[in-house]
């Protein structure tokens, strides 16, 4: 697993290893060793039963830190589409059945709005990021990408549903923008600077390793940094 020099250990709750290195690009200027569920195979999937994203991510983040004593991270996400009542949304991972393919997930999300004109084809990426501590509360954290539905999938970098999403204020999908800026306006990115100085808090680094930058906007949404804990 990629690891920054010896420094306090994060465990990603997720086995997803493009979302892994996203995280870890994310949090590079952190120094802290990086782990996922795939240094832990002897703990199961947790299920996305929650009705909603911050359910989700909670639950995959407690799950984690109580089985490996440490820090955990997760986060859920989906797209909504707003000709489509805001669907996918939660069900974004699971939207053309369990075990369909990022490339019929996309497809199914095309022959939906095959008829829908541009101005309608307005979307958003969601992500909720959680914090657990193994005998601590969880806390969650927001960040929103508006943009709108392509009319094909474009370009081969990123995941999920990024070869059809178009951010707002860019004419490329997110599958064609280079890593680097993706990793700077995707929903992800935002939750994850929303989450950036509870994360050093918790592990107890140093402050001046937070960037303190805000997100580059260019009307690409908005990330809330309000820990909304359970307990």
């Amino acid at each position: 697993m990629r690891a920054g020099a010896a420094g306090p250990r994060l465990v990603l709750a997720t086995r997803n290893l493009g979302k892994v290195r996203e995280i870890a690009a994310i949090y590079s200027h952190l120094n802290v060793v990086w782990l996922s569920l795939a240094d832990y195979p002897g703990i199961g999937e947790v299920a996305e039963a929650g009705a909603t994203y911050a359910e989700n991510a909670t639950a995959k983040a407690r799950a984690a830190a109580v089985a490996t004593g440490l820090v955990a991270l997760s986060d859920d996400s989906g797209v909504e589409v707003d000709a489509l009542g805001g669907a996918p949304g939660v069900r974004s991972a699971r939207f053309a059945g369990t075990g369909a393919t990022d490339a019929e997930r996309n497809a199914r999300i095309l022959a939906l709005l095959e008829d829908v004109p541009e101005a309608r084809r307005t979307a958003r990426y969601r992500a909720i990021v959680a914090v657990a501590l193994p005998a601590g509360p969880v806390r969650v954290f927001e960040g929103v990408c508006e943009g709108r539905i392509a009319r094909a999938p474009r370009g081969t970098g990123g995941f999920g549903y990024d070869p059809i999403f178009v951010p707002a204020g860019e004419a490329r999908t997110i599958g064609e923008i280079p890593p680097d800026v993706k990793n700077r306006i995707s929903h992800r990115a935002r939750a994850l600077q929303a989450a950036e100085g509870y994360v050093i808090d918790v592990l107890r680094l140093p402050r001046e390793d937070r960037r303190d930058k805000p997100p580059n906007n260019r009307g690409a949404g908005r990330a809330t940094g309000a820990w909304r804990g359970d307990g």
